[in-house]
C-alpha cells in the first residue's frame, strides 16, 4: 500500500503522486507526492505521505503556502537522500473542507512546485452507550408521512393511473397520510335541507384510493368550515357557528365510519369499509382568523360530536402555523398554548387530544439564502421541545404526542395576479430547493433534529406538486425529495408505538457544516446518518454546497460482518432512486459527500 496514509485513512482521491515545476540553473530538480489529495481527520490523528525529491543536493528546504489554519506539517528526510515523509495533523480548529495548497521544495539554488488537494475531514465517533437525554428516552421513534391537499385546483391526481399512483405512494412508506380538505373540497355545500347541500365528488377522487393503500389508516383534517357558516372574511363564525361546525365534523365521520347519513331522501356513505381513524381539527387557527379562545370554543364542541359518532377514534389539535417561537407574533406558539393547556376549568381544553400537531417551514421567501434556510432546523427542535413542556402542565395530557405534520423549505405561494403571499410586494417565484440536492440535506437534518427532540412524526407538505412542494410532479414523476423520503421512512421505521431504535451517544469534530445521527435497532444494525449542509457561498440561494469527507470512527462498537452506504445528492438519479454500496467494515470508514446530501452508512452485526 501507499506510504500516503495510515491504513484507515487511505480514501485520498487520486493514485500516483502529482509531479513538480522547477526553476533555477544547473541540473534540474524535480519533487512529487505519493498523492495528489491528502486526507487530515480533524481529531489530530496523523497523516502521513512520502515526497520523492529529486535533486544532486543531499538536502533540501521544504514549504507550503495555502494551507488551511489549524494544520502542522513535519518534513524529515531519509539519511543521505532528501526524498522521505511528511507528516500532516489537523485539530478541530482546522476548519473542514477541500483546499489547494502548493508545496515547494528549494534544494542547490533551484526550486520546484508542487501543487496538490488537501481535504480537512471531520470525524465523529460513535459510542456503544443509549444517549437518554434524547428522543423518547433514548429512542429514535420518529415516522415519516406526506401529504395531500384537495381543492379544485389540485386536480385529480390519482385519475385513471390509480393502482400506478397507489404503489408510487406506498413504496414511499408513509403512516397516516394527512388529507386536507379546501375549498371546493369541502362536502357541504349549502345548509337547505336539500339533496343538494352535499357532494362528495371531488373529496372521494383522492380519499378512496388513499383508504386503500399505505397502512389503511389516513388523518383526516377537518380544515376549514363550510362557507355558509363562514363571515365577510372567510373565517368561521364561531359565536354563530360553533354547533354547526360540530354538526357537519359528525356527520364526515357518519360518512366515512358509520354506515353514513341521510338528506333530503338520499343516503351518502363512503365506497370504503375502511374507517378514518385520525382526525385533525381546523388548520392553522391562529392565521385563519381565529383566537386561542375561539379555537379552544371549537375543539371543545367539535370533538365531543365526533366521539358521539365514532369513540374509537384519535384526535390531532391544533395543527398549529408555527414560526417565531419567543417574538410575539402571529405564529409564535408562546401567544396561543398557555391559554390550550389552562386548567379545563379556567377556560382551557377539556375535550380529548392525543396529538398534539404544528407545521414548521424554513422560510416564506424565496431570496432568503441557503444558510438562513440551514439556521432554522434548531429552531424547530426548540419548537417542539416547547410543545412538550406545555403539555408538561396538564397531568391529563403527559403522554399526548407531538406531530409536525406540514415541513418543506418554503411556505409561500402564489397571491393574485402572481405576487407573493408572503411579500406582496415582490413576485412569487417557486423555490427550487424543494426538489433540488437541498433537500437531500435539508430533510435529513429536519428529521434528525426533530427526532432528537422526541418529535414522533414528520410529514412533507405536499405529495404531488411543484418544484417547490413536491414528493412527485402531477404525473408522478419523482423528484430527488421522494428518494430522501422513502429511505428515512425505510432506514428508520419508528412507527409511534414500535418502540423505535436506540439513538447512540456520538461525537463530532464539526457540527458547522454536518449534522449526524448514530443509531441501533434491535437486530443490532448500527445506522450513522452524515448530512453534508455544507454552504459553499454566503449569498448561495439553492447552491451545490460544499464536498466533504468525514471518517465515522466505529472502534467502540467491537466488529461487523458487512457494511454500506447509500448516498443521495445531486448525482442521483431522480426516476431511478439511490443504491447502496458495499464498503469493508473497520475502526474507520470514510464517507465522501460531494455536496448537499445524505449518506447512510449501516453497519450489519
Amino acid at each position: 500500500m501507499s506510504a500516503m496514509v495510515v491504513v484507515w485513512s487511505l480514501a485520498a482521491a487520486g493514485c500516483g503522486g502529482k509531479g513538480s515545476t522547477s526553476t533555477g540553473s544547473g541540473s534540474p530538480i524535480s519533487a512529487s507526492l505519493a498523492s495528489s489529495s491528502i486526507v487530515v481527520p480533524q481529531d489530530g490523528t496523523t497523516t502521513r505521505v512520502n515526497i520523492t525529491i529529486v535533486s544532486p543536493s543531499e538536502t533540501a528546504q521544504v514549504s507550503f503556502t495555502g494551507l488551511p489554519a489549524g494544520i502542522q506539517e513535519t518534513y524529515a528526510p531519509t539519511a543521505g537522500n532528501p526524498s522521505g515523509l511528511l507528516t500532516f495533523n489537523a485539530n478541530t480548529s482546522a476548519p473542514a473542507g477541500t483546499y489547494a495548497p502548493v508545496l515547494t521544495v528549494s534544494a542547490a539554488g533551484q526550486t520546484a512546485t508542487v501543487p496538490f488537494s488537501m481535504i480537512v475531514a471531520p470525524v465523529v465517533k460513535v459510542s456503544n452507550m443509549v444517549d437518554t437525554t434524547l428522543g423518547v428516552k433514548g429512542k429514535l421513534n420518529q415516522f415519516m408521512s406526506t401529504s395531500f391537499q384537495i381543492a379544485e385546483w389540485s386536480g385529480n391526481y390519482f385519475g385513471s393511473n390509480t393502482i400506478a399512483r397507489e404503489a408510487g405512494v406506498t413504496n414511499l412508506g408513509p403512516q397516516h397520510i394527512r388529507l386536507q380538505a379546501l375549498s371546493q373540497a369541502i362536502p357541504m355545500k349549502a345548509h337547505t335541507g336539500a339533496v343538494s347541500d352535499w357532494d362528495f365528488t371531488l373529496l372521494d377522487q383522492t380519499v378512496q384510493p388513499v383508504l386503500a393503500l399505505a397502512d389503511n389508516s389516513p388523518e383526516f383534517q377537518i380544515a376549514a368550515a363550510p362557507a355558509w357558516m363562514c363571515d365577510s372574511k372567510g373565517h368561521l363564525d364561531v359565536a354563530g357557528h360553533a354547533g354547526d361546525f360540530a354538526a357537519y365534523a359528525a356527520n364526515i365521520v357518519r360518512y366515512y365510519n358509520k354506515g353514513g347519513f341521510t338528506v333530503g331522501a338520499t343516503h351518502f356513505q363512503s365506497a370504503s369499509s375502511q374507517a378514518i381513524t385520525w382526525w385533525g381539527i381546523f388548520n392553522e387557527f391562529n392565521i385563519n382568523g381565529l383566537s386561542a379562545a375561539q379555537y379552544i370554543t371549537v375543539y371543545n364542541a367539535v370533538v365531543p360530536a365526533m366521539l358521539a359518532v365514532d369513540p374509537s377514534i384519535r384526535l390531532s389539535a391544533l395543527e398549529f402555523s408555527d414560526f417565531g417561537l419567543g417574538t410575539g407574533g402571529s405564529g409564535d406558539p408562546m401567544q396561543f398554548l398557555p391559554s390550550f393547556f389552562a386548567a379545563a376549568t379556567s377556560g382551557g381544553v377539556h375535550s380529548q387530544v392525543d396529538v398534539l400537531s404544528t407545521h414548521l417551514y424554513g422560510t416564506c421567501n424565496q431570496s432568503d439564502t441557503d444558510a438562513t434556510l440551514f439556521a432554522t432546523p434548531p429552531q424547530f427542535a426548540d419548537n417542539v421541545t416547547y410543545f412538550y413542556k406545555q403539555l408538561q402542565g396538564r397531568a391529563d395530557l403527559v403522554n399526548v404526542e407531538v406531530w409536525v405534520t406540514e415541513n418543506n423549505v418554503n411556505a409561500d405561494f402564489a397571491a393574485a395576479g402572481g405576487m407573493s403571499t408572503c411579500n406582496p410586494a415582490q413576485p412569487f417565484v417557486v423555490d427550487q430547493r424543494g426538489t433540488s440536492s437541498f433537500i437531500a440535506a435539508w430533510r435529513p437534518y429536519v428529521f434528525s433534529q426533530l427526532g432528537k427532540a422526541g418529535n414522533r412524526a414528520l410529514y412533507h407538505w405536499n405529495y404531488t406538486g411543484d418544484q417547490q412542494y413536491g414528493e412527485v410532479d402531477g404525473s408522478g414523476n419523482p423528484y430527488i425529495g421522494y428518494w430522501v423520503d422513502r429511505t428515512l421512512s425505510t432506514m428508520y421505521a419508528g412507527a409511534s408505538g414500535s418502540g423505535g431504535q436506540d439513538i447512540l451517544i456520538e461525537t463530532s469534530s464539526d457540527s458547522s457544516s454536518i449534522e449526524t445521527l448514530a443509531t441501533r435497532d434491535s437486530t443490532g444494525i448500527v445506522r450513522v446518518m452524515i448530512v453534508d449542509r455544507a454552504v459553499h457561498a454566503a449569498a448561495d440561494d439553492n447552491g451545490s454546497g460544499d464536498p466533504r469527507t468525514v471518517y465515522v470512527d466505529t472502534s467502540s462498537l467491537g466488529s461487523f460482518s458487512a457494511a454500506s452506504v447509500l448516498t443521495i445528492d445531486a448525482t442521483t438519479d431522480a426516476t431511478k432512486g439511490p443504491a447502496g454500496v458495499g464498503v469493508t467494515p473497520a475502526s474507520r470508514v470514510a464517507v465522501v459527500l460531494n455536496g448537499y446530501g445524505v449518506a447512510f452508512l449501516s453497519l450489519l452485526p
